[in-house]
């Protein structure tokens, strides 16, 4: 067998590997919170939020940017634990090789 053709079956083996980890991580979450757990966000691994829980003692309306710094707190924890299982689960796929445009 010529070595195109291996290398042709290669890319294809990883490219639908890759494909399934993509879909696992859409189904993983991962949660970030911040102000002692007042402010909850929780992200998928395909680095989307699935949800934001806020308690009602968070919220002051005279203090709304306060609030508003705490999401984003807890979203940015989220989103990063997000991606460093993304990019380890990739890893596995793609065995280090870096990939333009994948991650």
């Amino acid at each position: 067998m010529s070595s195109i053709g291996k290398l042709m079956r290669q890319a294809t083996r990883i490219q639908q590997q890759m494909e399934r980890v993509q879909q696992e991580l859409a189904a993983k979450t991962v949660e970030g919170t911040s102000g002692g757990g007042s402010v909850r966000v929780v992200a998928r691994c395909d680095q989307s939020i699935a949800s934001i829980h806020i308690a009602p003692a968070a919220v002051n309306p005279a203090d709304v940017a306060f609030l508003e710094e705490l999401i984003v707190t807890a979203a940015n924890q989220a989103l990063a634990a997000a991606k460093e299982i993304s990019t380890k689960e990739m890893n596995s796929v793609t065995q280090g090789i870096s990939i333009p445009g994948l991650m």
